[in-house]
């Protein structure tokens, strides 16, 4: 690991912030308390809530820990889009008996605010979701002496990320669970993502900053893998998402593993955005027709998705999950963390012996 990295945490291994209420401060506390690097998930939270949860985690663990936020989306939705798929939603919002939302709810997540709150009062660590923000912004984070991380689905984005003055980069895989954190929204390039392995070599042979990377890491042997290709650190999600500390509701951990939940698949049902979870039936029977409209589309469904986690209805629920969902282990957070690195070192001793001398 770089030497950066390696005074925030002892292992290399990051616990991805899950927007939604997995990532709040009791799975991060744990991670950072087991040698991970633990992360609080600001996107969908006001500055208020977002700050509780710093103050609450703080009290919770003296280990590093890091915010994510969501950078601001531009107006690019297509209103008549988002219309037609109100009209196609009436069914579920009679079915849940729970009116549809505001399509027209806040399109920049108080990004500014909360920005700001993080440099008067600096965290350890700070990512960003859905773009990368200006010099300045990143500059201010260096002065504040925070460590900042730009999530990148390509090459060209973490050269962007670099000349940028980002202090590393999350390469995320299409394999990755949840939203697929393009910086620009393109329809045409849908179900297009590249692998992991793939894009960390890739983006390897493009940058010069630490490479932390993710998407359906679920074994020590995984993370062995992204190192060996060049990775410096890898972020893990639905392998915490399972875990008694992870926030998550109960119905979205035991459908994790329930084999009635046979695949996942990239979707803009929930959010207008490309995000990976479990086939249900909303996905099935919305995803097709989804508009290409963020936030638009998720302010649109909560509601219904609300609903459908107080009926017990996983079917209308938003399950993210990657493509290793199948392989979640319950433990509690420091039992797996201790498996994924007695899994990790064993994968090197192995590769090591088979090595020629």
């Amino acid at each position: 690991m770089s030497s950066a990295l390696t005074d925030l945490c002892r292992y290399p291994i990051v616990q991805a912030p899950m927007a939604g209420g997995a990532s709040g401060p009791q799975l991060a506390a744990a991670v950072a308390d087991a040698g991970g690097l633990g992360f609080l998930a600001a996107g969908y939270k006001t500055v208020d809530g977002m700050y509780n949860e710093i103050k609450q985690l703080r009290r919770l663990t003296g280990g590093p820990f890091g915010v994510n936020l969501f950078m601001p989306q531009p107006a690019l939705a297509d209103p008549s889009a988002v219309e037609v798929y109100r009209h196609q939603l009436a069914g579920e919002a009679a079915w849940y008996e729970t009116p549809l939302g505001d399509p027209d709810g806040c399109g920049d997540d108080g990004y500014e605010a909360k920005v700001a709150i993080l440099l008067e009062d600096p965290v350890p660590v700070v990512s960003f979701t859905f773009g990368c923000p200006t010099r300045n912004t990143l500059d201010a984070f260096a002065k504040a002496g925070t460590y900042t991380i730009v999530t990148v689905t390509s090459a060209e984005e973490a050269q962007a990320a670099q000349w940028a003055g980002a202090d590393a980069v999350c390469v995320q895989g299409v394999e990755a669970g949840g939203h697929q954190s393009t910086h620009r929204d393109d329809p045409q390039a849908d179900h297009t993502g590249t692998g992991l392995l793939t894009l960390v070599t890739q983006v390897r042979e493009t940058v010069q900053i630490p490479i932390v990377a993710t998407g359906g890491l679920m074994r020590g042997s995984q993370i062995a893998a992204v190192l060996a290709a060049g990775a410096d650190a890898a972020q893990l999600g639905t392998a915490f998402l399972i875990c008694p500390e992870s926030g998550a509701h109960l119905l979205h951990k035991q459908a994790l593993t329930n084999p009635l939940f046979v695949r996942t698949e990239l979707t803009r049902a929930f959010s207008g955005r490309p995000a990976r979870g479990l086939v249900n039936r909303f996905v099935r029977e919305h995803g097709p027709y989804a508009p290409a409209a963020y936030p638009q589309v998720h302010y649109l469904t909560t509601g219904l998705r609300q609903a459908a986690a107080k009926a017990g209805d996983a079917q209308g629920m938003a399950l993210w999950a990657g493509q290793g969902h199948r392989m979640a282990r319950e433990l509690p957070v420091g039992e797996l963390i201790e498996l994924l690195i007695d899994e990790l070192e064993a994968a090197r001793t192995a590769l090591s012996m088979r090595s020629p001398r």
